[in-house]
């Protein structure tokens, strides 16, 4: 895919996951998606139907801001020979979400490479990457610890 194909499908993709029901209710909103698919900056609004008890950021907003978009990241910049998934997540709540929040996700080449490295032998490969909440004045929210599960798919470990 060239840098013009993989630039309009990442801006779909942030069209199509602003309109995802589940992210349309939660308040989620993909504010960018770089072409390349390294960067992905998210912000959540504090609206009635995110709002808990106490009149905060709902922590179930809070988390499914962060979640697919490390694993969707790494499995446009792998290619179709990796699987890729979610494994496991973690929260720690620093502060109340008063209004708006945001969160930024980056991956570079040299984490690609390690990723590729790790797995070309056909075995699981569990990196944890960190993501920070924080509010419109920069102030830390929640920060979020996602693992990833990466191995290459069966039909290329065998042809190996």
């Amino acid at each position: 895919m060239n840098a013009r194909q993989l630039a309009r499908k990442a801006r779909v993709l942030r069209w199509i996951m602003n309109l995802y029901p589940p992210y349309l209710g939660a308040g989620v909103w993909i504010r960018r998606i770089a072409p390349d698919f390294r960067q992905v900056d998210v912000k959540l609004r504090l609206s009635w139907y995110n709002r808990n008890y106490v009149g905060t950021q709902f922590g179930g907003s809070l988390y499914s801001m962060t979640d697919p978009f490390y694993m969707l990241m790494l499995m446009e910049n792998l290619g179709r020979d990796y699987v890729v998934w979610d494994k496991a997540a973690s929260i720690d709540f620093i502060a109340p979400g008063r209004g708006p929040v945001f969160a930024s996700f980056a991956i570079d080449q040299a984490f690609i490479d390690e990723v590729r490295e790790r797995t070309a032998s056909g075995d699981k490969y569990l990196p944890e990457l960190p993501v920070e909440v924080r509010d419109g004045s920069g102030a830390l929210v929640a920060r979020v610890n996602k693992t990833l599960y990466v191995r290459l798919k069966p039909r290329v470990r065998q042809a190996a």
